[in-house]
């Protein structure tokens, strides 16, 4: 009798389980949880997420993708207020046509005791075009509060059928339960590709489908086999389901969350309709690139050139070198063209309209300065690759890539070239492009991998020259000279801020700090790295005790946290490009003072040299020399290396953070 009960109460459960599992059954008892039971710092949580894409017969159009996705989201906080802001993005590009709907959307709250429903207005939906290729269907939902819950359905029907969206089952907020469900008819095999470290459970069954055709005539898109009045054919159901996963952990130093998401894709590489000819697409890197190189809006906007000869022509006129030519058309490109921000390896308006214009999007700017290359004779030749923000592709498909640069080949090495940022030189890219591997695609078809990480440090050299006074207070001057990548960042990032706000953002950023007589050397031209001058005073530096002064050797710039705190690491650790800080720091300690303790020289690093640091400190008599370097050898490093990457750091700052100690004499 127990054992009835017992399952009578699991069946129960489930049952209640499945209706909440529906839009529009939100209950008392969940308006009223104000707290997340699996994460109680979580603004939100989603309650059920669930995704079903289907292959179905269309007559006369054969089969279409329809995606169907229903979300429910519990809201905790007013972080979690965004949520009330949801889009899909639909491809309006070439001849796949798709169309956005959603349906049933809906804010809930708990009024007075009751359950108030606020529906989705027609002013709260709303199209947003992005460029000539992609679509967002945008939703506001009303009256969101804290306790709120949120629910809406969107279908997504395309007459593409090549691929469809990733399905996230992890997100940065709690889920609590995610299911995706894939109906695939016979005719078409996909290969579908998990990420993350979680693993959902997959149940696979096969349906028989019968489909009436009502039409005598030619059935578009399907071949002449299916010219009966009834068409049956089996297919295929997967479901992945995922429970109670937790939010996506923040870690520091971490290039495209994405990477790590658990999710899963999925890309069609086979199509076989009965008697016909299997049809294989593109399941090889080699295929997909001659695909996009064949394209229209690629290949052939690469082989134009008459739009601009004459102008090339006086750019190269008195120039010899091989290296003159080079930066002469780098530069030529990076000061007439304007990038406006839309990424992609097609064109969009074409080079010719862009050229005139004095704008473009990536591959207008970048297929233009490789023709312009080609020209001059250079053997230079695109390369394709997926921006940081578009995250790495586990298999070629059309959402591999996002982004074309040029790449020169000198001697047998590859020179890269990115001209849509004003800063860039050859092999410094702007950091949006360092993301792995990229593929060059030459004009027989063939390509090769392109490594696209850089393998040189970029160094940051700080000079200091200072004293100290009777009370405690250190007046100097510095030198801070920034180059390769620091020197590029600096300028993306302050190229276009006066210096009294540069001055303005260092005092800012240390307590105590009064900075003076600031100018910076270098700005525009770019053989040259940055340089930072300016006299600074600094109140914040030396605790006075007695007769004893406690000085912080690296003086404001002292690292004073250790910013990998975490037990374990998850991801790796992403640093964009190997860089090295070094100080040579000059210290005059006040009369009447004497060292009376000099923290002991150091050297610590990482095995196989992945990363070091050197501190050194040296007194002769009234003068302190303090020379330190922090090398990091690799723009990546594999969280299995984290343990001893967060020691490193846990030694650096230990040392950083030791007092030179001063006594009255």
């Amino acid at each position: 009798m127990k054992k009835v009960i017992i399952t009578s109460l699991l069946l129960l459960h489930l049952f209640v389980s499945a209706q909440k599992r529906e839009l529009g059954k939100v209950t008392i008892d969940e308006l009223k949880e104000s707290v997340c039971p699996t994460d109680s710092s979580a603004p939100a949580a989603i309650l059920f997420n669930l995704g079903e894409v289907k292959l179905d017969f269309v007559e006369g159009k054969g089969f279409m993708l329809n995606t169907k996705v229903k979300t429910k989201i519990k809201i905790y906080k007013k972080e979690g207020y965004e949520l009330a802001n949801q889009f899909v993005r639909y491809y309006i590009g070439g001849n796949v046509k798709e169309s956005v709907l959603f349906r049933d959307a809906a804010t809930y709250n708990l009024v007075n005791g009751k359950i108030e429903k606020s529906k989705l207005k027609s002013d709260g939906e709303f199209d947003e075009k992005v460029n000539k290729f992609w679509a967002r269907k945008k939703i506001a939902l009303p009256n969101v509060k804290v306790g709120s819950i949120i629910e809406f359905e969107y279908n997504l029907e395309s007459d593409g059928v090549g691929s469809f969206e990733d399905w996230s089952f992890q997100k940065d907020i709690p889920v609590v339960f995610s299911q995706f469900k894939t109906i695939i008819p016979e005719y078409y095999i996909y290969n579908a590709m998990m990420r993350g470290s979680l693993s959902p459970q997959q149940e696979t069954k096969v349906n028989t489908k019968t489909v009436m055709l009502t039409s005598k005539e030619r059935r578009s898109g399907l071949p002449s086999t299916f010219s009966n009045d009834q068409l049956s054919f089996k297919e295929t159901v997967t479901t992945y389901t995922l429970e109670n996963i937790p939010a996506l952990k923040e870690e520091a130093f971490v290039n495209n969350i994405k990477n790590y998401t658990s999710s899963i894709e999925h890309e069609l590489t086979v199509i076989q309709f009965p008697n016909e000819p299997i049809k294989s697409l593109s399941t090889t890197w080699e295929d997909l690139v001659k695909t996009i190189y064949d394209g229209v809006n690629f290949g052939s906007e690469l082989n134009k050139t008459g739009y601009f000869d004459n102008d090339i022509n006086a750019v190269l006129n008195g120039l010899s070198t091989r290296d003159e030519k080079l930066f002469a058309i780098f530069n030529y490109v990076k000061s007439r063209m304007n990038w406006n921000e839309f990424y992609g390896y097609n064109c969009n308006d074409g080079v010719r309209k862009a050229y005139t214009d004095k704008v473009g999007n990536v591959a207008e700017i970048n297929l233009m300065l490789t023709a312009m290359f080609r020209y001059a004779g250079f053997e230079a030749n695109p390369i394709i690759l997926s921006s940081r923000g578009n995250g790495t592709s586990l298999f070629p498909s059309r959402n591999a890539f996002d982004y074309v640069i040029s790449g020169v080949e000198v001697n047998g090495k590859i020179i890269l070239f990115d001209a849509t940022s004003k800063y860039a030189l050859p092999n410094i890219l702007p950091i949006r492009d360092l993301n792995w591997f990229g593929r060059l695609i030459r004009k027989d078809g063939t390509s090769d991998q392109i490594d696209l990480m850089p393998n040189f440090n970029s160094k940051e050299v700080i000079n200091i020259i200072a004293g100290i006074d009777a009370e405690g207070k250190v007046s100097g001057k510095i030198r801070d000279q920034y180059f390769d990548y620091n020197a590029f960042i600096y300028r993306e990032r302050n190229n276009k801020i006066n210096n009294e706000s540069l001055s303005e953002r260092i005092e800012k950023s240390h307590a105590g700090l009064e900075v003076s007589d600031f100018n910076v050397q270098n700005n525009n031209d770019l053989s040259k790295p940055i340089v930072e001058n300016y006299n600074f005073v600094s109140t914040n530096d030396i605790e006075i005790i007695g007769d004893k002064m406690y000085v912080n050797p690296l003086l404001f710039l002292t690292r004073k946290e250790n910013p990998f705190k975490q037990e374990t690491r998850e991801y790796p650790v992403d640093f964009v490009y190997p860089n090295q800080d070094k100080f040579n720091i000059s210290l005059t300690i006040p009369e009447g003072y004497v060292v009376e303790t000099l923290p002991q020289p150091v050297a610590v690093s990482m095995p196989d040299n992945i990363a070091k640091f050197n501190y050194n400190l040296s007194n002769n008599g009234n003068q302190l020399q303090i020379i330190y370097s922090f090398d990091i050898n690799q723009a990546v490093i594999g969280s299995e290396d984290y343990e001893a990457l967060k020691n490193l750091f846990k030694e650096l700052v230990n040392k950083q953070t030791e007092k030179i100690v001063l006594k009255k004499g």
